[in-house]
């Protein structure tokens, strides 16, 4: 059974019923629910087409924080062969949030850099749900400088609802370390190809995502702020993040239109969760072209194309 998002009320009753008839069938082989089945899992499909050609940004919302969307671990998987992960800022500790390392990205070594939220209530918690620490962020510019010394292309992941709040955070400079790493995805004079993978919040997001290349999964959400955090300081109501969401353009079409992002990925009908495999090779071929596009560039270029990028967005508005 699949975890049902509020909006999804008739695709799950439409599957409830088929797995009703379809355990039916299987305690007595006399019946023959193989036509009514058909019928059903046709509706599913029609109804699942229907849902999300129309989704809203709050929905969008949602699709891009289920739980059963693949994560970091799952792309790296996938994409990286000899994935080496490397742990520490080599001044407080190892933050699980950011993951980190070396790999080949058919056959090219790169370096890459992502987030983690996990995928059940153990992995969460050792990853923080995502939500990166100050050596997080450490770890991630000693993991670019690295890229930037050896020639590394740099690929970056991007999954959080922002960087950690807490009080030790802040105590140990959360504001500074991501101030630092983002300084330094501008600097670096290696290619830089970044992908929304699910939120991309705040400068928990940017820190790791400045590149010469972002793109976003169709149903990514990509924001200055979470909708529940804008509805709090906006109408210090967080119940109001619907409305918030709707009025603050975090979408990838809005955002694409906006010139804050390269591309879309286009996600499988029903979200990535419902075909992991087919957005996972999409995101690779994407990255690929990136990389193939950006290879004839040298540093010089790369760091003036990444910087006028960004003091591009919002001059045509």
């Amino acid at each position: 059974m699949h975890n049902y998002l509020d909006f999804e009320k008739p695709i799950s009753d439409l599957e409830g019923k088929i797995l009703e008839l379809k355990k039916l069938a299987g305690e007595d082989e006399s019946v023959n629910t193989s036509d009514e089945v058909e019928r059903l899992e046709t509706r599913v499909r029609d109804a699942m087409a229907e849902i999300y050609s129309k989704l809203t940004p709050w929905q969008k919302t949602q699709v891009a924080r289920h739980p059963s969307r693949p994560h970091f671990l799952d792309y790296s998987a996938e994409l990286f062969t000899e994935f080496t992960s490397l742990a520490g800022d080599r001044n407080y500790g190892n933050d699980e949030a950011i993951q980190a390392g070396l790999a080949r990205f058919r056959g090219m070594p790169v370096a890459v850099l992502g987030q983690e939220k996990g995928s059940d209530t153990k992995s969460r918690i050792k990853h923080n749900f995502g939500s990166p620490r100050p050596e997080g962020y450490r770890k991630a510019i000693r993991v670019m400088e690295m890229a930037d010394r050896f020639g590394l292309p740099l690929i970056t992941l991007i999954d959080t609802a922002g960087a950690y709040p807490g009080v030790g955070a802040e105590e140990r400079g959360q504001a500074e370390a991501i101030a630092r790493s983002t300084e330094m995805c501008l600097n670096v004079r290696v290619p830089i190809v970044t992908v929304v993978i699910g939120e991309g919040g705040s400068g928990g997001a940017i820190a790791i995502a400045t590149g010469n290349r972002v793109y976003m999964l169709e149903h990514a959400i990509y924001s200055v702020i979470s909708p529940e955090g804008a509805a709090s300081i906006l109408w210090r109501d967080s119940t109001r993040a619907k409305e918030a969401a709707s009025n603050m353009k975090i979408t990838s079409e809005d955002l694409k239109a906006l010139g804050v992002i390269d591309g879309i990925i286009p996600e499988p009908v029903g979200g990535a969760h419902r075909d992991p495999q087919s957005v996972i090779a999409r995101t690779g071929t994407v990255i690929a072209d990136a990389l193939k596009e950006l290879s004839g560039r040298n540093g010089d270029e790369l760091r003036t194309d990444r910087r006028q990028k960004y003091l591009n967005i919002g001059r045509n508005l």
